[in-house]
């Protein structure tokens, strides 16, 4: 538990050290011009002020479920983790797509807990997953409103945990996939 503690410290030792920068870049350029509300109306100061704001969120150029989506590889031919799990569709409306999120991410502390029991052999792997998608969502309140078309957990199928992995990638790799597109969009505004 202690190795797996300081390897967390360390990637969001990581994390922060980029984000700071990007932060410092951010704060330097506000500073050179002196008169905000100058900044305000000119149009590249707008921009400027638009990618200070959303370029420390991007964590430095990458999706924040990469490491999420290498842990779910790591467990998905695990033997030893035998549950149901409610498990939210893969084409849910985009609407709903922060609370499907937030559903996995329940449900795998229910794995998390079963592997405890059963002292599975991907404990640490699953424990990261929990831990990545626990720590994004307490640092981020839920910023979307329930639509009535969204889905409580516990409204969901409960699958094995095979097909819960499968829907859980294909959420991950969707949400990364309108990352991609919104970074690729911010990195042309730049250049």
């Amino acid at each position: 538990m202690l190795g797996m503690a300081q390897n967390s410290a360390g990637a969001l030792s990581g994390l922060q050290s980029q984000k700071t920068h990007l932060k410092s870049i951010c704060l330097q350029y506000l500073l050179l011009n002196s008169h905000c509300f100058y900044l305000l109306k000119n149009g590249m100061g707008l921009i400027i002020f638009f990618l200070c704001a959303y370029v420390p969120k991007t964590e430095a150029g990458r999706c924040k479920w990469e490491e999420v989506l290498q842990d779910l590889q790591a467990i998905k031919t695990s033997k030893d983790i035998d549950v149901s799990l409610y498990t939210a569709n893969a084409d849910e409306d985009e609407e709903c797509q922060e609370l499907v999120m937030r559903c996995f991410f329940l449900e795998t502390e229910v794995i998390f807990q079963e592997c405890r029991i059963k002292n599975c052999s991907k404990t640490q792997d699953v424990w990261n997953i929990w831990k990545n998608g626990n720590d994004s969502f307490e640092k981020n309140k839920l910023a979307s409103t329930k639509s009535e078309k969204c889905k409580e957990c516990e409204e969901y199928e409960e699958k094995n945990f095979t097909e819960f992995v499968q829907n859980f990638e294909k959420v991950i790799q969707r949400d990364c996939k309108h990352w991609s597109k919104r970074h690729k969009l911010v990195k042309n505004i730049l250049t």
